[in-house]
């Protein structure tokens, strides 16, 4: 069953996630250009491994996977049905500092 959609909008306002976003190789921008698109439909579309990360109360931290190989993650923040975007990088990366 597809996750339930926490969030109406997106908003890449946060500038630690446009920082990140330049730092991405252009190779990939595409596909991280499509996940963020792909946010917007209702439901999730299940190949981006929405997922909510534990441990995280305050704010409400969730991930996407980008890429065939799920080689590189996006983390973001549900603020009042907003999808805030945090950061983009390395599976590693985000998962080492969402």
């Amino acid at each position: 069953m597809p996750p339930v959609k926490p969030f109406k909008l997106v908003s890449p306002a946060l500038p630690g996630f446009k920082r990140c976003l330049k730092k991405i190789p252009a190779d990939i921008r595409p596909q991280v250009d499509d996940a963020i698109a792909d946010l917007l439909e209702d439901p999730i579309p299940g190949r981006l491994g929405f997922k909510k990360l534990g441990g995280y109360k305050n704010p409400n931290i969730y991930t996407i996977t980008i890429g065939g190989n799920h080689a590189y993650k996006l983390s973001l923040e549900i603020v009042d049905e907003v999808a805030v975007l945090r950061r983009v990088g390395t599976h590693k990366q985000i998962d080492d500092n969402p």
